[in-house]
């Protein structure tokens, strides 16, 4: 599923990059299209690991 939703969002980075009118705009939109996923991967991992504290597998 993610797959299919990165091939579908792929093309409209690739626009925006060319229509970018600076360096500054790219920068945000590649920061933009990451954070998502970084932020599910962070909060992903502190559910993990307060669970893993909870039962007590240090």
């Amino acid at each position: 599923m993610n797959a299919i939703m990165f091939f579908i969002q792929q093309p409209n980075i690739e626009k925006k990059m060319e229509e970018a009118p600076d360096s500054a705009y790219e920068i945000g939109v590649v920061i933009g299209s990451y954070l998502p996923f970084v932020v599910l991967v962070i909060i992903a991992y502190l559910i993990y690991n307060y669970n893993k504290k909870r039962r007590g597998e240090s």
